[in-house]
């Protein structure tokens, strides 16, 4: 097996491991496989993904195949994201995921992001347990929609948990910004703020930049501060670790 980074002519097989991928993990259906396809692997985005050096798209190729690939993002200081990891389901139990996990870190490593987080969604059971496994500890949930539908995503961090610290709003309400949840700015790194300490509700944005509050996104996952004008890029459209 040949682990090395994908190129534009991987494109076609790259959608056909996700489609296997999303039809063997997820109880999606027809429609909404085609749908997060269409939207998360099709020309463009793959070519923004491939031109964008804070993104690695890993594959794994076994005879000439494409049986895997892997997706992370530098999303913060220090800090990498694996996004998504995907193996065909005729060739899982070979070991694929992991030679991918563990290459990914290291090239992640080797960009100045020793530290890794990872994302899967809260029913995906072998991706869940597939963190666990490697001694990784859940921080966090969040929710996101997959063709119209909400779906929870369990976050997971191999760094030394920092904890919420409560914070004022200009009205006066507490809110708790999540150290161990953040995205890459294009200044500074924003950190997830919750309404209570539980971390059950989302409030918004804290940007570490200015240390101010910054909770209005809008319908692509685009944040910018109103102070400094740190802005937040969606790193993902999808929500699944598979």
């Amino acid at each position: 097996m040949e682990l090395r980074p994908a190129e534009p002519a991987d494109r076609p097989a790259i959608r056909d491991v996700a489609r296997r991928s999303l039809q063997a993990s997820y109880s999606l259906g027809p429609q909404a496989i085609n749908s997060a396809i269409e939207e998360w692997y099709d020309e463009g985005r793959l070519e923004e993904t491939l031109e964008d050096e804070e993104r690695l798209l890993l594959l794994a190729e076994k005879e000439g195949q494409v049986v895997g690939f892997s997706e992370s993002v530098t999303a913060a200081d220090n800090t990498g994201t694996l996004l998504w990891l995907h193996v065909d389901p005729a060739h899982r139990g070979e070991g694929i995921a992991s030679s991918l996990f563990e290459a990914t870190r290291d090239h992640l490593a080797d960009l100045g992001a020793p530290h890794l987080l990872g994302r899967v969604l809260a029913d995906n059971v072998e991706g869940n347990t597939f963190y666990e496994d490697r001694g990784f500890d859940k921080v966090g949930t969040e929710q996101v929609e997959i063709d119209g539908r909400t779906y929870v995503e369990n976050l997971y961090s191999e760094t030394e948990q920092w904890g919420r610290e409560p914070v004022e709003t200009a009205e006066g309400r507490t809110v708790y910004v999540d150290h161990d949840n953040h995205e890459r700015g294009s200044i500074a790194p924003f950190h997830v703020v919750h309404v209570d300490e539980d971390g059950d509700d989302r409030y918004g944005y804290f940007c570490s930049n200015c240390n101010t509050l910054a909770n209005a996104m809008d319908s692509m996952g685009r944040i910018e501060c109103d102070s400094c004008g740190n802005v937040r890029k969606p790193l993902r459209w999808d929500a699944a670790y598979l």
